[in-house]
């Protein structure tokens, strides 16, 4: 669903859709590297620009003070890191 106050709501409502696509097809109990390669087919097959496994540099009042690899860099502007879990904890909720 897009909700125009979201500043990226039209990227992110094609980027759940192709999760729940992924979800769908696949199930649960396959490891996460599966679920990123079905992931990547999606976003090909809708044509949705990605970078995978990028190197995305973390910013501190401006200045570069480390990097970080996200699965996935959508349109250049939402990172996604995907995670394979057979029960969510409180610590991947932050």
């Amino acid at each position: 669903m897009i909700n125009e106050q979201y500043k990226y709501s039209d990227i992110t409502a094609k980027i759940i859709g192709c999760a729940i696509e992924v979800h769908k097809i696949l199930g649960n109990d396959f490891q996460e590297v599966i679920y990123q390669r079905a992931l990547e087919k999606e976003f090909m097959l809708l044509g949705i620009p990605f970078l995978r496994e990028f190197e995305m540099p973390i910013f501190y009042k401006k200045e570069q003070i480390g990097t970080r690899r996200v699965d996935f860099l959508v349109a250049q502007v939402v990172s996604i890191e995907l995670k394979a879990l057979t029960q969510l904890e409180d610590v991947h909720l932050a």
